[in-house]
């Protein structure tokens, strides 16, 4: 079986072509196309919401792989590194500034957030009351595990584990399996 980091090195200057003149197309093109190819499935939405990602976001790397389903917010805030896999069902915004770094796996379901609301303002319900905007940092080397949340403000340095529906809010050592709600430390990772 072909990995698809290979297949990004195999392909990557036509990649990168193919990206080039999208960009061309402008920013609008862009959103309206990784709107319309959310739900695509197999290589072509992978390629295709690839594209409009590297043109959207602040910065994106090599290899990134957002799966069908996956709801992205903000995005001209989202850094993406290299080697990266967003899986089905995932909603990410980013208004608040969002970093993941290479080698980071996120499973199906997960939610990454940079913003949380307040309640100071007693005479207006909760809803419309402001917003805080935090900026969230995944290091390199992370896998979040399926369901997890992952709340605004967080950061999650290299080389760790979120246990499958984990609640993080709080930062997360390196080298650490974190687990529950809210998620706290397990055990280390090797």
């Amino acid at each position: 079986m072909v990995s698809g980091r290979s297949l990004f090195n195999k392909y990557r200057k036509i990649i990168s072509r193919i990206t080039y003149y999208f960009s061309l197309c402008g920013k609008d093109f862009n959103k309206y196309m990784l709107i319309k190819c959310r739900n695509v499935t197999g290589r072509k939405g992978l390629l295709l919401r690839y594209i409009a990602i590297k043109n959207l976001t602040h910065s994106c790397g090599d290899n990134v792989s957002v799966h069908p389903g996956v709801y992205l917010y903000n995005i001209e805030k989202l850094s993406l590194g290299s080697n990266i896999s967003i899986h089905p069902m995932c909603y990410i915004d980013a208004l608040g500034g969002i970093r993941i770094g290479d080698n980071v796996s996120i499973a199906h379901r997960s939610s990454i957030l940079s913003t949380n609301h307040t309640w100071d303002d007693a005479s207006i319900p909760i809803k419309y009351n402001r917003i805080i905007q935090k900026e969230t940092i995944i290091e390199d080397d992370v896998w979040i595990g399926c369901d997890s949340k992952i709340l605004a403000g967080v950061h999650i340095n290299s080389r760790s584990v979120i246990a499958a529906g984990a609640v993080v809010n709080k930062n997360i050592p390196k080298n650490t399996l974190a687990a529950g709600i809210p998620a706290k430390f397990l055990k280390p990772v090797n």
